[in-house]
């Protein structure tokens, strides 16, 4: 449990930072066939499933609300190490996944091609979308109106995938949505609603936003668990392949952010940035290829 709950603090730790895949972490500690078959077998071994789920859940919690300040700060004046390093953990477990492929050179097909270039090309694109994000989040947090309501359950579905498919960030779907910089501040409201618990208006702020969030996560989440499990157990060299391309597309579109070049550049940064990248690549590689 003590380790289930570890995971779960490294898997909510990413879930803050933009582009960064929970399903790809989830790969790199070791979990996430066990994540799947623990959801999808929830009715089945309820008692079973939550003595992994709950532990891995209340982690996640914890790691969102513990370390979503530290992580701000690395972002705020150290983005260029802090990604590349998660960066590098997304491309250390690249060749990993290729060898889940299994086709040999000489037995490459179209198809096999299209699966793992698609996915590339798809994030590509996506990433060349910049979202408005002028709106004021402490403003729309007070004026939250029954078709936003709708969207931030809509936003919360679609993020959903990123906690279960590697390579597709939750963090950055909610970003092209726009709701992402809302999400965050909500998050960070709700310390300060614990310093006062009596502030019944900031509560109700609160839950406005994340009750229809959580729930679109939790029902999102459900239903992506069932299709991957489906597709792992009875087609697991195509949905590897895709995953291949997800994760290749992703390196691209995590280093296309913004995010990464908003603190100081010096020669410094991008020194320790390079280092950070060589040792996220090592960390993922070492720990994916005892996993996998």
């Amino acid at each position: 449990m003590i380790r289930d709950f570890f995971n779960g603090l490294v898997f909510g730790v990413t879930q803050i930072v933009p582009g960064v895949s929970g399903g790809t972490v989830a790969i790199i500690m070791g979990f996430y066939d066990r994540l799947i078959s623990s959801i999808n077998n929830f009715r089945k071994e309820p008692r079973r499933s939550l003595k992994f789920l709950l532990p891995l859940a209340i982690g996640l919690v914890f790691g969102v609300l513990l370390f979503g300040s530290l992580i701000n700060l690395l972002l705020t004046y150290f983005s260029l190490p802090t990604m590349l390093f998660f960066i590098g953990l997304i491309a250390g477990i690249i060749p990993l996944i290729y060898s889940k492929v299994k086709v040999p050179l000489a037995e490459v097909r179209l198809k096999n091609v299209m699966l793992v270039a698609l996915p590339i090309a798809v994030l590509i694109l996506i990433s060349l979308v910049k979202p408005d994000e002028a709106a004021n989040p402490a403003e729309m947090m007070g004026s939250v109106s029954w078709p936003y309501v709708l969207l931030l359950f809509l936003a919360g579905f679609l993020a959903a995938a990123g906690l279960i498919v590697p390579g597709v960030s939750g963090s950055f779907i909610l970003l092209l949505m726009g709701v992402y910089p809302l999400a965050t501040y909500t998050i960070s409201q709700i310390g300060v609603w614990l310093s006062d618990v009596s502030n019944t208006g900031l509560l109700l702020d609160i839950l406005r936003v994340a009750v229809p969030l959580g729930i679109g996560v939790v029902i999102g989440g459900l239903s992506t668990a069932r299709l991957i499990g489906h597709l792992l157990d009875n087609h697991a060299r195509t949905i590897y392949s895709v995953i291949l391309g997800l994760m290749i597309g992703s390196v691209f579109a995590l280093f296309n952010e913004p995010i990464v070049f908003q603190s100081r550049m010096s020669a410094l940064m991008w020194g320790s940035g390079v280092a950070a990248l060589g040792l996220g690549a090592w960390i993922s590689y070492k720990l994916g290829r005892k996993k996998l």
